[in-house]
């Protein structure tokens, strides 16, 4: 049966092209929701929404079918937390990964998890890391694929061994290696079962009982495997080279792990060089009457005594300028000469100007040797930003010094060692002087008294510190394991040309990033990390390492892990016959390294020991953006040196976490959220309530994670509201098919009322957009979407429609079986939609889904099934066009009950008169599917006015354009409402103004009532 889509007059061949939208779509249509320029104005209504029968009916009480479940509203208190819990043991959240690792299916998802520092706590930058991760495995878990995800942690390094050391005070400067390693071990694991409970806690899919660690020994192995691989094609060296040095760490640092401190205060001078031999251009220029200098200027004073040359551009101007001061003449940039002058607070009056090539073959003397000859050299690292124009060159204090010395041939001598004081070699007067203290304070005053400092002040600027120590770093030479990562990466960005990077500039990020890295220094100079595994020379510079070594200590690390490199003599490391050629075991020449690996290394060769498969490429990599010069790019230079492949296929980079009004969150400004806090409730719970895990989810997936993600007590109780609605709605529809069977009880589409058939298909384009938002990894437009369906589709209009036809037909009649079939196919469509985001509440659904008997885990039945049948846009034109009058009768009367009035809706003859009878067929009704929608006491539909009208009616006119077949079938009509007090009496049963006396029930409820 259909009701009243009768169709009569002139435009039937029209109306019937718009009947055959209604149905399985034929014709081309425009893609998603057509009209969408004309969504629903949704408004909250008074009168029949908010006037529905309820227990306290009277006599009729017992005839209306209110909802019925056991599904709480709320869940107050500890209850969130606890639900979680049970929801977690009852549905099998540990069993899952495993069960979907067995499934037989044909595609494979694999997310690689970069492993997060295990040295803390828990904290919400892990929150946000993993359950993003989790989002997207759970929703290609349930779209059919095998996800392959191995959770692991990063357990190595200097951060682990400062924090246990600073633990143990004094008593940590007599311990062994092999104690500093044991109880940096202990102290990891410790950290690991924190974090390891906690991210189980939040729902996180996967087998807990099988991670990864770096710690681990066929980890370990592995990795001196792929750096024997990369020695063994000439990518791995030994060289004395500056780099970057912690003196707090006593270790070298790579710049991964650096962060810069844009507050930091330098010493900043301009120092006078004095010329010592003139280059024959130069010499032409200048009389000899009075001294010349070069003027220079640096904001490390600590490397001057380590100078051995200045550095000039062959490109540009120079100028040999007059001092109004002093009567001295000085060299330096042209275009530097106004800055400088106004700087040292003085005139200069330039002598002469001349091209940087000019001064080449000239030489000046040290600043505080005055014997020492400093050469004037040509360089392209010289710029004029700053400064002068002329760069001091200290070789063993300077990356591009380093280039410019090896060119020339120049000494570079190291007078600062790894404590960061001056040796003996610079001096009695700065001999043990901390070179970023007292030492600075020195070189100052042995310039002055040189008569060689010009101006000193100080300078704020970004400066590179120890990332854990959070202390400034110096750049010091000395001999360290470097890779040689110019060739790589010239293969390393072409490769990444063909890897997906969410945001897009993440990419650029990157390169930037990899090409301001002139080589990697993988040494270490502490004993919690996998060791370089190489001999040296007792009395040679020579070191030991081959094929044999490598397979050696490869099995034993295997074996017993890389505590062999401290506990075992040095002749068992070394395999049988390598042993006979260097001495044997009693004249021994060569003894272990004491360098480990770059914990860069240690996580950047995960993907070999991890990544299933022979191509081992992982689908994901997914990492907080402080990865783009750390685990991604170590990640990606130790695959392509190795096998010549990027380890992933798509980059996604997130922001970090900061306090609700975008300030970084500290201890001091006691603003750190707790995850645990968040989850469970503080102290006073009043203040920090038990927002239990989905809470946390919610706010992951609805932050825009690309930029800085904030968090705080309003954004969580913005996340808690939300999932309160949601509830709410996931309640009304559990309840209002507590007695429907989908099996026996449901309409066929084509039969279904045109509201009922309206919302699916709404609903089949919200399931493809929520689908193909989740394979682009956009979970916070997933989270609008459906934030927006719910309360306004669903919640504010489709629901107020329907309540009367649910609550007070009979119980299997088919208007009320119609909207049941379709609230049974939203209830399906909306859990699946936020089920990777709200794991814990889906699955609490899944248990009070009256129809399914034996309920399974969400998880466990796919993904969203629509059908095409619900395709029908042309029922937009019926459904709009409708509500279009909707809106101008509610609109017209705020406030008040839209059932205490009738409705007479003109509309001239012409198609959308014929659509709109389709929703009437008779002249007036008070129960059509086009009243229903209207919600007044009864409605009229009439091609013209009427002739006689009371004085109280309010008119309102319109026009509404129908647009069919993507536009080759428009007509724009005119309509008016005219609005009018009904003169029926409420009924006492629905409460609709449709009886005759307030103490008779209304004709339909009658019918109902008496069974008939």
């Amino acid at each position: 049966m259909r009701w009243g889509l009768r169709p009569r007059g002139p435009e039937a061949a029209a109306l019937a092209t718009a009947r055959s939208l209604w149905g399985t779509p034929r014709l081309p249509c425009s893609p998603g929701w057509q009209g969408a320029t004309k969504r629903l104005l949704v408004r909250s209504v008074s009168g029949a929404s908010n006037h529905q029968p309820n227990s306290n009916t009277g006599r009729y009480r017992d005839t209306v079918l209110l909802p019925r479940t056991s599904f709480p509203m709320k869940l107050l208190g500890r209850q969130q937390p606890d639900k979680e819990l049970e929801i977690q043991q009852k549905c099998g959240f540990s069993e899952l990964y495993s069960w979907q690792r067995e499934r037989k299916v044909k595609t494979e998802f694999c997310l690689h998890d970069g492993p997060p520092y295990a040295n803390g706590d828990p904290h919400v930058g892990h929150a946000l890391n993993k359950i993003l991760k989790d989002i997207a495995n759970r929703f290609h878990m349930m779209s059919g694929s095998k996800v392959h995800f191995v959770p692991g942690w990063d357990c190595h390094g200097l951060p682990i061994e400062i924090k246990v050391l600073s633990e143990l005070g004094r008593e940590a400067q007599n311990l062994s290696a092999m104690e500093i390693r044991e109880k940096a071990r202990s102290f990891a694991k410790a950290a690991i079962e924190k974090q390891k409970s906690a991210f189980i806690r939040w729902g996180i899919m996967a087998d807990w009982n099988n991670c990864y660690y770096t710690f681990d020994g066929k980890y370990e192995a592995k990795q001196l495997r792929t750096f024997y691989q990369m020695y063994d094609k000439g990518l791995v060296y030994r060289s004395y080279k500056p780099v970057f040095w912690s003196p707090s760490s006593r270790t070298a640092l790579a710049e991964a792990e650096l962060e810069y401190n844009p507050e930091h205060v330098s010493r900043s001078i301009y120092v006078k060089f004095p010329l010592l031999k003139p280059s024959p251009k130069l010499a032409s220029l200048i009389d000899g009457s009075s001294p010349v200098s070069f003027l220079v200027w640096t904001t490390q004073p600590w490397t001057i005594p380590a100078n051995e040359a200045v550095c000039y551009m062959p490109e540009s101007k120079y100028a040999v300028v007059k001092c109004s001061k002093s009567g001295d003449l000085y060299i330096l940039a042209a275009d530097k000469v106004e800055t400088v002058a106004s700087t040292l607070e003085t005139a200069f009056e330039t002598i002469s100007t001349f091209s940087g090539v000019d001064l080449e073959n000239g030489t000046c003397s040290h600043p505080l040797i005055p014997d020492k000859a400093s050469p004037l050299l040509p360089a392209n690292h010289v710029t004029m930003a700053k400064g002068t124009g002329l760069v001091h060159t200290a070789p063993a204090h300077g990356m591009e010094d380093y280039g410019v010395a090896s060119q020339h041939n120049l000494p570079m001598d190291c007078l600062v060692d790894e404590d960061g004081v001056f040796t003996d070699v610079a001096g009695p007067e700065l001999q043990n002087k901390a070179v970023l203290e007292e030492g600075t304070d020195v070189v100052i005053k042995m310039l002055q008294t040189a008569k060689n400092l010009l101006k000193e002040e100080k300078l704020v600027h970004s400066y590179p510190y120890d990332w854990r120590t959070k202390k400034p770093v110096v750049i010091r030479a000395s001999k360290q394991w470097f890779i040689n990562i110019a060739d790589i990466k010239i293969a390393a960005k072409e490769l990444l040309k063909k890897v997906k990077f969410i945001p897009g500039s993440a990419l650029n990020g990157m390169v930037e990033m990899m090409d301001r890295r002139p080589y990697w220094c993988i040494s270490r100079q502490r004993v919690w990390g996998v060791p370089i595994p190489v001999f040296h020379h007792k009395t040679k510079d020579e070191y030991l390492i081959n094929s044999q070594t490598i397979e050696h200590i490869v099995k034993l690390v295997e074996q017993h892990g890389s505590d062999v490199w401290w506990t075992l003599p040095p002749e068992q490391l070394l395999p049988k016959e390598v042993l006979s050629e260097v001495g044997g075991p009693d004249a021994l020449e060569y003894v272990p390294g004491q360098d480990i690996l770059d914990i860069w290394f240690d996580s950047g060769t995960s993907w070999s020991h991890v990544l299933p498969g022979p191509d081992q490429r992982a689908d994901l990599y997914l990492e907080g953006k402080d990865q783009l010069g750390g685990w991604f790019q170590s990640s990606l230079l130790t695959s392509v040196a190795t096998r010549k492949k990027a380890p992933y296929k798509t980059v996604i980079v997130h922001g970090f976490t900061l306090g609700e009004k975008g300030e970084k969150m500290s201890k001091s400004l006691g603003n750190v959220i707790h995850p645990d806090v968040v989850v469970n409730g503080g102290q006073d719970q009043s203040k920090e309530p038990p927002y239990g895990a989905d809470v946390l989810r919610w706010w992951v997936a609805d932050s825009n994670v690309f930029t800085e993600v904030a968090i705080g007590p309003s954004v969580l109780n913005a996340a808690r509201d939300d999932i309160s609605k949601l509830r709410n709605t996931l309640r009304f529809l559990l309840g209002n098919v507590a007695d429907f069977n989908p099996e026996t009880d449901s309409i066929p589409v084509n039969d279904m009322y045109v509201i009922d058939q309206y919302m699916l298909h709404l609903l089949q384009d919200l399931a493809n957009k929520i689908t193909e938002l989740y394979k682009q990894y956009d979970f916070g437009k997933v989270v609008r979407l459906l934030r927006t369906f719910y309360t306004r589709e669903l919640s504010h209009f489709y629901f107020s429609i329907i309540k009367d036809r649910l609550y007070c037909e009979k119980e299997n009649d088919p208007r009320r079986r119609s909207c049941q079939t379709a609230l049974v196919e939203i209830l399906d469509v909306i859990v699946r939609s936020f089920a990777p985001i709200l794991p814990h509440l889906a699955e609490e659904v899944f248990q009070h889904i009256p129809y399914i008997k034996e309920p399974k885990s969400v998880f466990r039945t796919g993904w969203i099934s629509t059908s095409s049948i619900w395709k029908k846009p042309g029922l937009e034109e019926a459904v709009e066009s409708a509500c279009a009058m909707r809106d101008s009768f509610l609109g017209s009367i705020p406030g008040k009950n839209a059932a205490e009035y009738k409705v007479i809706i003109v509309i001239e003859p012409g198609l959308l008169f014929e659509i709109i009878e389709m929703l009437q067929s008779e002249e007036t009704s008070s129960t059509s599917q086009l009243n229903e929608l209207m919600m007044a006491s009864e409605s009229t539909l009439l091609a013209q006015e009427p002739r006689e009208m009371t004085a109280d009616v309010i008119e309102l006119k319109g026009k509404f354009l129908i647009n069919l077949e993507g536009g080759d079938i428009r007509e724009e009509s005119s309509y008016k409402v005219i609005v009018m007090p009904t003169t029926k009496e409420k009924c006492p049963r629905c409460w609709k103004y449709t009886a005759e006396s307030s103490d008779t029930l209304c004709p339909r409820c009658a019918e109902v009532v008496s069974g008939k």
